[in-house]
């Protein structure tokens, strides 16, 4: 999942850049508010988060400007200690969710996974789609009932269908959440991936829980939990 970071104070935009990434987000960065509200625009993002007191446009007019633009994605807005009107005022200007600084990362990200799954639909840490069950805290995979064990890129592409279960996926949109900007579109690393992950999940090929849709993309086929 890619998630856009705003974040003027430079020791702690790379703070949550760095513990991002390494809980398994591709992670754009921006110093100020044109920057941010030109990659909310420009950039496939899944979840931004935006500190309000910025230079330039503030947090509060990016946010506007985003959704002005019919951009959906969740915002979670950064806000200082007990500043209650920064919290009305975010929240009412479209973002989704607020935490207060100073912050501790674990509460960031966990609001931050909260709001991705709430926008795919889900109400629980626990994705489950037929035998498959996969725990967004713990980031492990199983299938009915028995771990499997996956690359890092593999868990995200798998997180990523799975958040969209039913959804058709194109490869685009698939490599833009694992990687950079500049990173090669036309590499089949996608295909490679893909295919590894089928047969983890369905080694005796008998769930078929990925399909593939010829020009289209990919989709992940096995139906939701109801209860998840």
């Amino acid at each position: 999942m890619r998630v856009l970071v705003v974040e003027d104070e430079a020791a702690l935009r790379e703070t949550l850049k760095t513990r991002l990434a390494a809980s398994g987000f591709t992670v754009d960065e921006a110093a100020d508010g044109n920057e941010g509200l030109y990659a909310g625009t420009e950039y496939p993002i899944d979840l931004a988060i935006v500190d309000l007191g910025l230079p330039g446009l503030t947090g509060l007019e990016v946010i506007r400007r985003l959704r002005a633009a019919r951009k959906t994605f969740p915002v979670l807005i950064l806000t200082a200690r007990d500043n209650w009107q920064d919290k009305v005022e975010g929240l009412q200007a479209g973002a989704d969710d607020y935490v207060a600084k100073p912050f501790h990362f674990e509460e960031v990200l966990a609001r931050v996974q909260a709001l991705l799954r709430r926008a795919g639909g889900w109400a629980s840490p626990l994705l489950r789609c037929g035998q498959v069950e996969l725990d967004t805290r713990a980031q492990t995979v199983a299938v009915g009932g028995a771990p499997v064990e996956l690359t890092t890129f593999e868990y995200r592409i798998l997180e990523h269908l799975m958040l969209r279960a039913g959804d058709v996926i194109s490869k685009t949109e698939l490599t833009e959440r694992l990687y950079d900007q500049d990173f090669e579109r036309d590499s089949n690393v996608i295909e490679v991936l893909v295919g590894r992950l089928r047969r983890k999940l369905d080694p005796q090929e008998q769930l078929h829980p990925i399909e593939t849709l010829r020009g289209r993309g990919y989709r992940f086929a096995l139906p939701r939990d109801p209860a998840s």
